[in-house]
């Protein structure tokens, strides 16, 4: 597996934790902190809403993905189930048959 396959399936696990809120938090706080190091409140503001957007389209693209994941296992899925009920039938009716030539017996 790739390594952007990987990163691409974990990213999305550790957004939705505990650990993603704080950090998130701690990091958008944070970005105050530029006061001290004298950039103005819309530098600021400038940045963060630039960040924010960013984060919003990759994590748009994420949910995306794991859409697309899901859709796939769940016609994986599908298909198996068709499968069985294809050969359950087969069983029963095989069964029936079986059935059949017993009573005429």
């Amino acid at each position: 597996m790739k390594i952007t396959e990987i990163l691409s399936n974990k990213i999305p696990q550790w957004m939705g934790t505990s650990n993603s809120i704080i950090i998130h938090t701690l990091l958008f706080a944070g970005i105050f902190l530029l006061k001290f190091v004298g950039l103005s409140v819309e530098q600021i503001m400038l940045i963060l809403t630039t960040i924010v957007s960013l984060e919003a389209i990759y994590l748009s693209l994420f949910i995306q993905m794991t859409v697309n994941k899901h859709s796939e296992n769940l016609q994986d899925v599908g298909q198996d189930i068709d499968e069985i009920q294809k050969k359950v039938i087969a069983i029963d009716i095989a069964k029936l048959l079986n059935d059949i030539k017993s009573i005429k017996k």
